[in-house]
């Protein structure tokens, strides 16, 4: 089996993942990133279910422990910090994960991670991304922003869920690739107070509107802040300046109770701050001769099903399986690739639409309800055991064993 020339597209979780078993196999890989140096930073993300596995094979399971944050779980509260309902981890290593994972860590601390496992092997670009590219029948050139142009066996979307690459090889009457959730999230770090513990809380105010705190560093915590809302006006605000969105967010939650004007001053002095609206990728077919999508470029399964990060680590080992199996055949490669990964992806994407008007109370008596019947549901703790008891293979979906290197095919 002769090395392949790879370009991987998006320098995040799921590419260098990717990167990491196809330069194990012998290939010959190049990640291009657009952002200037290496972008860890972001959110709190979290790995879960047959993506723990995954993590495990990589050989990287102990130093991802070794980063994890200190969350011992989730709390609802009221406007006066009083808790309604908790949930906590389930840390046993038995089962599933409840709302907090046994590995909850940071985004840029994964990254990290990802990247120190796989500098030595794989050439990174930064600050350059794929302007347009040219299939082929044996190649993909590809012509860059910074005015070079190359040639690649294969090019590889992890470009996220606004995916350039996804675009370019979508036909132009194909549907929408976005389900819209009606939902807007925003996220920022704040110093971290003596209100701010290893639980997460979330706090429901009217409106639909939802505010919620993690801490992950003695200095730091994480406000976010999410709302429902289906107008198209909503839609231009995460296409606007930061300033724009950050005034939105003041006008939208000022005076909301609980902790959010503490959250709202911190805005101000933020140097991490991200807002998004809430959507999950649904397409037909995530590959094109030789181009092929991977992670929310491709299935985005949203935040709300807590399968982001475990979509792009099983993705990229599912790809890489297949690419290594049939590296002289990459539309059969990428075939077997959909085939064998879509009924664990169709698994991770249910998600009622409906279900979301009862998260997001838009009435006191609404919150009300919400807070009662998690209550009930959380002083049985029957979120607990029934993680505690369930499989950890979310859906019965059987993660497939791949040989991982040239020299064993």
């Amino acid at each position: 089996m002769a090395p392949l020339k790879i370009l991987i597209c998006g320098g995040g979780c799921a590419g260098p993942s990717l990167a990491y078993w196809l330069a194990r196999a012998g290939h010959r890989v190049t990640i291009v990133e657009r952002f200037p140096a290496l972008r860890a930073s972001g959110a709190q993300i979290d790995i879960r279910a047959q993506g723990i596995e995954v993590v495990k094979r990589m050989g990287l399971i102990d130093i991802v422990r070794s980063k994890v944050v200190d969350e011992a779980g989730m709390s609802m509260v009221d406007t006066h910090n009083r808790p309604k309902a908790t949930v906590m981890a389930n840390k046993s290593g038995k089962g599933a994960q409840t709302i907090t994972s046994e590995f909850e860590i940071m985004r840029g601390d994964l990254v990290r991670i990802l990247y120190d496992a796989t500098k030595d092997n794989v050439e990174y670009i930064f600050g350059v991304t794929v302007e347009r590219f040219e299939q082929y029948e044996d190649h993909v050139e590809v012509h860059f922003s910074d005015g070079r142009t190359d040639t690649f066996d294969m090019l590889v979307g992890a470009d996220g869920q606004g995916s350039r690459i996804r675009k370019a090889i979508m036909s132009p009457d194909a549907p929408e690739p976005y389900r819209r959730l009606g939902v807007y999230m925003f996220y920022w770090f704040v110093p971290r107070t003596e209100m701010d513990t290893n639980l997460a809380k979330a706090y429901h105010a009217p409106g639909g509107r939802i505010v919620m705190s993690r801490s992950h560093s003695p200095t730091e915590a994480q406000a976010y802040c999410s709302f429902r809302d289906e107008s198209e006006e909503t839609r231009s605000i995460p296409k606007g300046s930061v300033e724009k969105q950050k005034e939105f967010l003041t006008q939208k939650f000022s005076g909301a109770g609980w902790q959010t004007d503490r959250f709202l001053e911190g805005l101000k002095t933020t140097d991490n701050f991200y807002c998004q609206e809430i959507v999950q990728v649904k397409i037909d077919s995530w590959y094109k001769n030789r181009v092929v999508l991977l992670g929310d470029a491709g299935y985005c399964p949203s935040p709300f099903t807590g399968m982001g990060t475990t979509a792009g680590f099983v993705g990229a080992y599912v790809l890489a399986g297949e690419i290594n199996r049939n590296s002289e055949d990459l539309p059969q490669a990428f075939a077997n690739y959909e085939k064998t990964l879509r009924p664990f992806m169709d698994e991770i994407q249910v998600l009622n639409k409906g279900a979301l008007r009862y998260m997001f109370p838009e009435t006191e008596w609404g919150v009300s309800i919400l807070h009662f019947v998690m209550g009930a549901i959380c002083f049985l703790r029957i979120p607990e055991l029934v993680a505690r008891f369930s499989s950890e293979e979310r859906g019965g979906w059987k993660l497939p064993d791949y040989q991982t290197t040239v020299q064993d095919q």
